[in-house]
């Protein structure tokens, strides 16, 4: 597990522990030993799967390519997590990633573990049939360990629909016989994926920011303006006036959420910056979002990056370099991108008042550390980009009934499920010292801790 991840989740062991109203049962030398456990479970994964993919080249040659799946914890159902093509993916980073499904699984009360999966790839750099063989290569590397009530992956960073189809065509092909709509997430519609997949994550990234500054600020405003806490401060002010909002990172999440933002009614904000791994473009009357992504569609998934380009999608803004989106001057920072993108040697530089993690791990624990004592909010991770995975198991579920949703009905499902958890989350963070990534996993890890025990595990 992650330094970041493994440290919260030991402090939020430490204080379940000291609280006698959780597990009352366990007392003395038989606490230590269980939360002794507890720690030793939670902080290191099941299986670590490792193997390298041969796959030979349209031009002649061989490459062997890194894989991995990681499997961290199933006591809550089948591990479930996305498979990431990326050249940076590493063994370190995979199980991290692993670890914080099983916490985000447990966070928002959806029946699965945490896994999560990953090639050592940069996918611009292989054609169509060589991708298409590097997902069937994966299947069948990796086939004893999936399947749809053992382990179900679904879309991540480098890959989506089309490789999910791959990956599930080849799962059945090597399991005949056998129920195979269930084994991979975030499918096509057409090939059995749930209408709104695509766009849940960015839209659940988006909603838990709004939630907090529109529903929550409207049915808790009395009581955040008397307790002088001064996150209920700067949520207050910046509820109560017209917002500036930057996207890092243009892909399918930072996309969504900034289309959201754009056509929000229940709250005033402009969004004045997007970036991808080009380019950062600003314009502080306003982007226009719709044309961006237009442009990004006919460009490659990349933003304009010169004037001419701009003027040819009717764009108006600025070009800056594509670190710039982190140290404007704005209400709300989106973080869509990467992990570790806000960490110790920048976190000062940071003026945004509120960020929001629609990417895993995108800021450091160090850096946690300053902008809490900055008195930054920071919608975590682990609260805000659940949308996927929560959307994932609607999938999951009608494919077991072959009985499918309206999109309509899949946001509200998942509007649903995460009001369920803000409403929960918000009010301890406010009136408590933990921040709400720590409110979080010390949720998470009760539930995760409640049901080990009640299974005899400790």
């Amino acid at each position: 597990m992650g330094s970041q991840t493994g440290m919260i989740v030991q402090r939020s062991l430490r204080a379940l522990q000291e609280d006698s109203s959780f597990l009352p049962n366990l007392q003395g030398d038989t606490r230590e030993q269980a939360f002794h456990s507890l720690a030793a479970i939670l902080s290191t994964p099941n299986h670590v799967h490792k193997s390298f993919l041969r796959i030979p080249l349209e031009n002649g040659n061989v490459v062997r390519i890194p894989a991995y799946r990681i499997q961290h914890n199933n006591t809550l159902g089948p591990y479930k997590g996305g498979i990431r093509f990326h050249e940076l993916v590493n063994e370190d980073e995979v199980t991290n990633l692993a670890a914080l499904m099983t916490l985000k699984n447990a966070l928002h009360e959806v029946p699965f573990g945490g896994g999560k999966g990953g090639v050592v790839i940069d996918p611009r750099d292989f054609t169509e049939k060589e991708l298409l063989l590097i997902c069937k290569k994966y299947v069948q590397y990796f086939s004893d360990s999936l399947g749809p009530d053992k382990d179900i992956p679904a879309p991540d960073v480098g890959t989506g629909d089309r490789e999910m189809d791959w990956m599930t065509a080849e799962y059945k092909t090597i399991r005949p016989g056998k129920p195979y709509r269930g084994s991979f997430t975030g499918k096509s519609v057409v090939n059995g994926g749930s209408l709104g997949r695509r766009e849940a994550t960015g839209k659940g990234v988006y909603f838990t920011f709004r939630y907090l500054l529109a529903d929550f600020i409207e049915e808790q405003r009395n009581w955040l303006s008397n307790n002088g806490n001064k996150f209920a401060k700067t949520a207050l002010d910046c509820a109560d006036r017209p917002l500036n909002i930057a996207v890092q990172g243009f892909g399918n999440v930072g996309s969504v959420a900034a289309l959201e933002a754009y056509h929000c009614t229940h709250l005033q904000s402009n969004i004045v910056a997007v970036s991808d791994r080009n380019v950062t473009l600003y314009n502080s009357e306003g982007l226009n979002i719709p044309a961006l992504i237009e442009a990004t569609v006919k460009n490659n998934n990349d933003l304009p990056t010169s004037e001419a380009q701009l003027e040819q999608y009717n764009i108006k803004a600025d070009i800056l370099n594509r670190e710039d989106v982190l140290y404007l001057d704005i209400d709300v920072l989106i973080l869509a991108a990467l992990e570790d993108q806000i960490h110790k040697d920048n976190a000062r530089q940071i003026q945004a008042k509120i960020i929001v993690e629609g990417a895993n791990a995108p800021i450091t624990g160090d850096a946690d550390l300053v902008l809490n004592e900055q008195g930054v909010i920071i919608i975590p991770d682990i609260l805000a980009n659940a949308g996927g995975v929560i959307v994932s198991y609607f999938e999951w579920l009608q494919g077991r009934e072959t009985q499918f949703y309206s999109e309509e009905e899949v946001f509200k499902l998942l509007y649903d499920k995460m009001t369920g958890t803000m409403s929960t989350i918000l009010p301890q963070y406010f009136g408590d010292p933990f921040s709400v990534r720590e409110n979080c996993y010390i949720h998470a890890v009760m539930k995760l801790s409640t049901i080990i025990y009640r299974q005899g595990k400790l």
